[in-house]
């Protein structure tokens, strides 16, 4: 199956900061066709090492207490901090703190389950797919 069937972005798009007299907002996908998901992880627990060939990601943190590894790097991003996963890059959230860890992802491509190879997961789950 072909997972690049719509245009994945090669660096992290522009981001439209936009200032009101009320305050500000930014514009993460300003009309574009992405998929939009809030991700929450339990404390103690992380998601599976995986990689994409459709799509690639744009990762907005929440809270104190995420780590996130892309390839071989290690991050403790803050509340607010922004990270690009390139597709097909190999990518891990896990909580480290007490309370859950919440991070918008900004999908761009293909978000198919079938499209996730893992490398390493808790759970046990196939290497393929969901």
């Amino acid at each position: 199956m072909k997972y690049v069937t719509k245009p994945i972005p090669d660096s992290k798009p522009e981001i439209g900061r936009v200032t009101r007299p009320w305050g500000a907002f930014s514009q993460y996908a300003f009309n574009q066709d992405v998929t939009v998901s809030l991700m929450t992880v339990k404390p103690g627990m992380r998601l599976s090492l995986q990689s994409h060939t459709g799509r690639a990601e744009l990762w907005i943190v929440f809270d104190q207490g995420a780590i996130v590894q892309v390839d071989d790097q290690i991050l403790t991003p803050q509340p607010g901090d922004e990270i690009w996963i390139p597709a097909n890059a190999r990518h891990r959230l896990s909580c480290a703190g007490e309370t859950e860890v919440r991070v918008l992802e900004v999908a761009f491509g293909n978000w198919q389950q079938e499209d996730i190879t893992r490398y390493d997961d808790d759970f046990k789950r196939p290497e393929r797919g969901d």
